[in-house]
């Protein structure tokens, strides 16, 4: 075990706590798992600091979601064909009552990379849909940051033998901890100190792209040319948000991106993924998509391509952007040279795009516009948002100004913008 793991468990939960969802005195907290699954049964330890930390700063409860994840894989196996059009109600309704009620909400996610690979692909997209379809209300909510709410890791044995193959299982568990410690500036000597100084820097850069009011960006790099379109009144955001009743949080942790609002009809060209993509439990790998008037037009696969299929034709939105993201290659997290499986960190390594719906608080005032209004913009709708990763050490990104001049945004995966 890492020297003095319980005093770092328990201050990266406070850390969490405290500057992730900012659970606030007298605040009811929801614990639940990636894409509304329960938290792993081996992720235990991590979720009780979190239960004592709530407590201490005065929730008035903390209720866990817990699940099992080779459970989920027996149901793949062995449940009736026809069954995976069905999903608890109670589960979803939980899930949007806690928004309602003001609780903050923290997912723990903790994988198995590529659980479900080599399941039927038709069931894959059929439970995707049925999974997508039952939490649309709670993820409607939850991007238009009606509550505070934080996504985090938490290292179990299946995920570290997969990123650490060559060690036994506790010193692998030990070395993700470790990194998970690290990139989220566990270490510091004033961890919410660092974390402060952070969000500024990535604040800073938002605001620079925001006074640009840039048309469009365009990627060039290995086997990417891609132009993405900017809808008038887009705004660029980092990692600090501010939920209906004003109370600030970082949604991510780890974060290093700035990101905004691509238009959906402009999106033009070819772009190839510089990681793998797990995607509902399945791999995709060494893939390329080709837009054209904003929607997907081609794609290919080397691993996965059912899979990349499914997801593009999940409804009408989900072959076009909802996200356009820049990230430094020098990030903490692709400095680590892992491919984490895991989006909630992998996006956070590398510059990305996300297939399907938009985050309206990425328009100006979109946060309180109607449906209509955003799609208007060029917001795009879907029952997906799925990341995945376009950015490297060989990625250069230009800005394009309304009177079609580029300029160097990123060179060879680094800021060249000076604040």
């Amino acid at each position: 075990m890492l020297p003095d793991f319980d005093r770092l468990l328990q201050r990266y939960a406070d850390l969490v706590l405290k500057v992730g969802s900012n659970l606030q005195p007298g605040q009811r907290l929801a614990i639940i798992g990636l894409r509304t699954d329960g938290v792993p049964l081996e992720a235990a330890p991590f979720v009780r600091c979190l239960s004592a930390s709530a407590y201490k700063t005065g929730a008035r409860l903390v209720d866990v979601h817990w699940g099992d994840q080779p459970m989920r894989l027996e149901r793949f196996r062995y449940a009736p064909r026809d069954s995976f059009t069905e999903y608890p109600a109670g589960r979803a309704e939980a899930l949007v009552q806690y928004v309602h009620q003001g609780d903050a909400v923290l997912t723990v996610s903790a994988i198995i990379p590529g659980l479900l690979s080599g399941q039927d692909p038709v069931v894959l997209a059929t439970n995707e849909r049925t999974v997508q379809q039952a939490n649309r209300g709670f993820t409607t909510e939850i991007m238009r940051d009606a509550t505070n709410w934080c996504v985090v890791a938490a290292a179990i044995p299946d995920w570290a033998s997969v990123l650490f193959p060559d060690a036994a299982a506790e010193t692998a568990q030990d070395r993700l901890w470790e990194t998970l410690f690290r990139i989220c500036r566990v270490y510091a000597d004033d961890p919410v100190a660092a974390w402060q100084a952070h969000l500024q820097d990535l604040a800073a850069r938002s605001q620079y792209l925001n006074d640009k009011r840039y048309t469009a960006l365009r990627f060039r790099g290995p086997g990417t040319d891609l132009t993405v379109g900017l809808p008038e009144g887009h705004l660029w955001r980092s990692g600090g948000g501010h939920s209906r009743s004003g109370i600030d949080f970082v949604a991510n942790m780890p974060t290093e991106e700035v990101y905004t609002m691509p238009h959906r009809s402009r999106v033009d060209g070819v772009v190839r993924a510089t990681m793998a993509l797990n995607y509902g439990g399945d791999l995709i790998d060494d893939f390329e998509l080709r837009f054209a008037g904003g929607r997907v037009v081609d794609l290919r696969a080397g691993k996965g391509e059912s899979s990349l299929r499914s997801l593009v034709s999940m409804d009408e939105g989900a072959a076009c952007l909802g996200e356009v993201a820049l990230v430094p290659h020098s990030s903490p997290i692709a400095q680590t040279g892992l491919l984490f499986y895991n989006t909630l960190l992998d996006e956070n390594a590398a510059s990305h795009l996300a297939l399907g719906r938009a985050y309206k608080t990425n328009l100006i005032d979109g946060g309180v516009m109607e449906d209509d209004a955003c799609w208007a913009a060029g917001a795009n709708t879907s029952l997906v948002h799925v990341d995945f990763m376009i950015g490297s050490g060989q990625i250069d990104v230009d800005g394009i100004t309304s009177g079609g001049a580029a300029e160097p945004v990123m060179r060879s995966g680094e800021w060249s913008i000076a604040l």
